[in-house]
């Protein structure tokens, strides 16, 4: 029960799409002033009244991306080897979190910590150190992953 990483195939592509996002991030930020948090976008997307059309635009890209590299080259094989239950469990408490903190991985991580705010360092912090103690426990205390 686990998601298996093969750390030799790293490439060159992965290094372009780092780039690319941020690259993506700098335009957003000095285009129209605003933190390209998916969570914060995604969510937004589901309030109709305060839909924008560089949310919509943003999120369909981060959707046919996939769909263009697969024109250059074969997707990587991805194995899930766990419970949907725990996964559905999983994706809730990360939005759960994403709501308590005001913010997800790449608003905090990225845009956040790249504009040095403390708020975005704290947060950064917190989740990378909750998520090595979940990996932990559910690994090497209840051998859940």
């Amino acid at each position: 029960m686990s998601i298996q990483i093969d750390w030799q195939a790293f490439t060159p592509i992965s290094l372009v799409g780092g780039l690319m996002l941020g690259v993506a991030t700098v335009i957003l930020l000095l285009g129209i002033g605003r933190i390209a948090g998916i969570s914060g976008i995604f969510s937004s997307l589901l309030k109709p009244k305060r839909v924008e059309m560089w949310q919509v635009l943003f999120i369909v890209g981060l959707v046919i991306s996939p769909l263009l590299y697969k024109l250059a080259r074969p997707l990587p094989d991805v194995e899930v080897s766990t419970s949907l239950p725990l996964l559905i469990g999983a994706g809730l408490l990360v939005g759960f979190g994403t709501r308590l903190g005001s913010g997800c991985t790449s608003g905090h991580g990225i845009c956040g910590n790249a504009r040095l705010s403390p708020r975005s360092m704290a947060a950064t912090v917190t989740f990378m150190f909750f998520g090595i103690v979940t990996v932990y426990i559910g690994r090497h205390v209840l051998g859940l992953l």
